[in-house]
């Protein structure tokens, strides 16, 4: 109904790989022993051909252990369908059954990561990720790319499984009746009751690198080795290039796509700051004929005197440069840099604004040093 408040979709995703069990445990700790029950309404899976068909013949039958579970503990519907268990494969679709080689592990990093790239997209969800399962690897790789790409609202965790249930394939989760399973104790064979077990879960704190992500990389298509390269870039050394011949820009080292115009205009202001000039002056009550004059000559000399984009701008800037043309233009200028930066990546690269709204200046935040021209005299 409108005006009720809605929570955002819940999903528990995991790795496994043949023991699907950690799946149960999991759902049964968050579900069924949480003082503040986390109830997922979808749950996802990262395995490998053998371990989603352990997955299906032992969760997802119609007497399978899932099932099993929500009828005990009377849980509602949880979509967990056959689709939702996604099979790590190679460059050409082609399923893996295990991760043994270098090739091997680089694309299970990629698929785990792209994953949970898209299962973060949406600002309505709210994942729990469990790393219990799989290969130590997957594991890792899953933690990472919850690293890379979580939000506030998205936790990690490991179940915990009191022995002698922990390394128990017959073992799914604590019944609320007598369920006989067979074990071992040193050299002899003994039965214990599922009911018995005690399932904990242990909460993973992890650092949110997300904010510092190029926009790109959480559009789609995020290789692992790429997004962990881009986090990293975050503390790398301050270094504006710019390539006038080319008309390229790279910053930290990162390659920076800019339009013509995004490309004068930080050609211009690092120009007035490598030369030491004073920041930019005008307000929406005045104009700047100077700071228009000075921008359309450095247009002059990139785009050429005769080009309609000089035509089109010395039209707008006839009467000078205010802020109800500069104002958009930096915001251009900074969404660019915010999406090969991140948002925390180009903070130093962006145009600064000093003084109050009625007497502010504009400058290029960088120190001159940090600054350099290719193929141009400085």
């Amino acid at each position: 109904m409108p005006g009720m408040n809605t929570r955002p979709r819940r999903i528990l995703l995991a790795v496994t790989g043949l023991t699907p069990q950690v799946v149960t445990e999991t759902l049964y700790a968050l579900a069924c022993r949480a003082e503040a029950p986390w109830i997922p309404d979808e749950i996802h899976l990262i395995t490998t051909t053998t371990g989603a068909e352990n997955a299906r013949l032992n969760l997802l039958l119609p007497d399978g252990w899932f099932h099993r579970l929500r009828a005990d503990y009377r849980l509602p519907e949880i979509e967990f369908p056959v689709e939702n268990i996604h099979i790590l494969h190679d460059a050409n679709g082609v399923w893996l059954d295990d991760i043994r080689t270098p090739e091997q592990n680089t694309l299970a990093a990629d698929f785990i990561t792209e994953t949970l790239r898209r299962l973060t997209e949406s600002s309505e969800t709210e994942l729990h990720v469990s790393i219990a399962g799989g290969r130590k690897t997957m594991g890792y790789y899953l933690g990472y790319a919850l690293s890379l790409y979580g939000r506030p609202q998205d936790r990690l965790s490991h179940v915990l499984v009191s022995d002698p249930f922990e390394t128990n394939r017959d073992f799914y989760y604590p019944t609320l009746y007598d369920h006989p399973i067979h074990s071992k104790r040193g050299d002899k064979e003994i039965t214990v009751d599922a009911r018995n077990a005690r399932v904990d879960l242990a909460d993973i704190p992890f650092v949110r690198l997300r904010e510092g992500l190029p926009k790109e990389l959480l559009k789609g298509d995020a290789r692992f080795s790429q997004a962990v390269a881009a986090a990293q870039c975050v503390g790398r050394k301050l270094e504006l290039v710019i390539d006038l011949p080319n008309r390229a820009v790279t910053a930290s080292g990162e390659p920076v796509k800019l339009t013509p115009q995004n490309f004068t205009l930080l050609l211009w202001l690092a120009r007035r700051r490598l030369a030491g000039q004073e920041a930019i002056h005008f307000t929406v009550y005045a104009t700047n004929a100077a700071a228009a004059q000075e921008y359309l000559a450095v247009c002059r000399e990139v785009l050429g005197k005769d080009s309609l984009e000089i035509e089109r701008l010395e039209d707008t800037l006839k009467n000078g440069m205010d802020s109800g043309w500069f104002s958009p233009a930096k915001n251009r200028l900074h969404k660019a840099l915010i999406l090969a930066l991140g948002e925390n990546g180009a903070i130093p690269y962006l145009i600064l604004q000093v003084g109050t709204r009625k007497a502010a200046r504009f400058e290029l935040g960088l120190e001159v040093e940090d600054i350099r021209m290719e193929s141009e005299e400085t």
